[in-house]
């Protein structure tokens, strides 16, 4: 397997971005040389005509970039949808091919490589292709980002075992406190149990707005 990570989540909105960001600057500054990707990003405004991929940027900076945009971010669209559907609003097909391509090329430039989903693993590129076999495709271990509160554990188990199914490997979970709130019963307990039911390790556990993944980092490259 290439070096490298595919970051998945066990919903839309839980700060994937943030923690692929903040696992790229650390392994920056731990002298790795690390790439991104960002393959589809929805969601994107309009600013002088041209679509800005707000997330991709956010990646780009945090891991001082220097490649080219179109093969970080092939595809970007307006509209804040999953990327099949996204892609038919525009009249669009999403190549699959043209991604797995640009990955190739970035990886031959990187120690190891960072690749961002969008929303969760069966999220949709083509009507048969989602995002688990785009990692798969891409030969590289996934790490789930997971929210704290209830309902986490049934989120979280169903992607552990649809990865599992594909037989893919999967690197770990990292819970995020994407919201500001107070801790409470059931984000005290949920990590352990979640560890339990479905032996995937747990390799950090983010408060909000954590800036230290020192720690995550070290446990990937």
């Amino acid at each position: 397997m290439k070096k490298g990570v595919f970051i998945t989540g066990t919903d839309t909105g839980i700060g994937k971005t943030y923690v692929a960001a903040g696992i790229a600057r650390s392994l920056v500054r731990m002298g790795v040389n690390a790439g991104v990707m960002k393959p589809v990003e929805t969601g994107c405004r309009r600013q002088a005509g041209r679509l800005i991929p707000r997330d991709a940027m956010q990646l780009m900076k945090a891991s001082n970039a220097r490649d080219a945009l179109a093969l970080i971010n092939p595809y970007r669209f307006q509209k804040p949808l999953a990327p099949l559907v996204a892609a038919e609003f525009e009249g669009a097909q999403i190549r699959t091919g043209k991604i797995v391509k640009a990955y190739h090329e970035l990886a031959r430039k990187h120690e190891f490589m960072i690749i961002e989903g969008a929303g969760g693993i069966m999220v949709p590129l083509q009507q048969n292709y989602t995002y688990r076999e785009l990692a798969r495709d891409m030969g590289l271990p996934v790490l789930i980002v997971a929210r704290p509160g209830l309902g986490t554990i049934n989120h979280t188990l169903l992607t552990v075992a649809s990865l599992n199914e594909k037989g893919l490997d999967i690197a770990g979970i990292v819970i995020n406190h994407a919201r500001r709130g107070k801790t409470g019963l059931a984000e005290k307990t949920n990590p352990v149990l979640i560890e339990k039911m479905c032996g995937v390790a747990i390799l950090g556990i983010l408060s909000y707005r954590e800036h230290r993944f020192e720690t995550i980092a070290e446990q990937l490259k």
